[in-house]
């Protein structure tokens, strides 16, 4: 699915899959853009099926991206106040590599 986006001045512009796998085919034209699909696609569903597992991956330069668990918990529905039960679950969590930060702090 193809996410929606608006020019507007101030606004950060998002990526979508397809815009990674045209760029990165468009800077390397002795790959067909089908394998260059099958590559990203392989990359992600790893770190997907990592993680699911509970697994740690770490991208030097870039990042970490790990699993945490939150606990059960009692929330409040924001229209009614009612409390309800929050069951325990899982969230993908990640953490900036030390390059990618200095690149985005300018440094």
């Amino acid at each position: 699915m193809q996410a929606i986006r608006h020019a507007r001045p101030g606004r950060q512009k998002n990526m979508i899959r397809s815009e990674l796998i045209q760029k990165i085919a468009d800077e390397n034209p002795h790959l067909y853009q089908r394998d260059v699909e099958r590559i990203v696609n392989t990359i992600f569903d790893e770190i997907t099926d990592a993680m699911s597992r509970g697994d740690r991956v770490e991208l030097r330069g870039f990042g970490a991206f790990s699993v945490k668990k939150r606990d059960a918990r009692v929330g409040r529905n924001p229209r009614t106040g009612e409390s309800v039960e929050v069951e325990e679950k899982h969230v993908p969590f990640f953490k900036t590599g030390k390059l990618l930060r200095d690149r985005l702090n300018g440094k």
